[in-house]
């Protein structure tokens, strides 16, 4: 189920920070279904899940803030997310290399999203 079937449609030039972050989690959960189950990848595809699904999570707190100190705060842990979830998709192509054309778009989006919440954070 997408955000648009529970939200309103909005007009296609609106950034919506939020649905954004919650389609990289959704997208990051897809992709850690593709890699195999074994010994090493278990411990990559939960570190890996945890560290792209935070991201939207913790926008999502940011956005409920009630004071600008709580706001910075978490938008750093989306900037940690985000820059995380680049290493855990890393380490997943070294033990799945036939994943590396999925994982680079992936890859890329987590990379946006690092510069988004560290330029938000510095305006912040």
């Amino acid at each position: 189920m997408t955000n648009k079937q529970i939200t309103k449609e909005k007009p296609l030039h609106e950034f919506d920070l939020e649905d954004r972050t919650s389609v990289f989690g959704e997208k990051v959960i897809k992709f850690a279904k593709l890699v195999s189950k074994n010994t090493v990848n278990i411990s990559l595809i939960s570190q890996l899940v945890r560290a792209g699904t935070s991201v939207g999570a913790n926008y999502c707190e940011a956005n409920e803030s009630i004071s600008k100190k709580e706001f910075q705060h978490r938008i750093s842990i989306c900037l940690k997310e985000a820059k995380e979830t680049k290493y855990w998709i890393r380490m997943v192509v070294v033990a799945e290399p036939q994943l590396r054309d999925e994982a680079e778009k992936l890859w890329l989006e987590a990379k946006e999203l690092h510069l988004i919440f560290a330029a938000i954070s510095r305006k912040a």
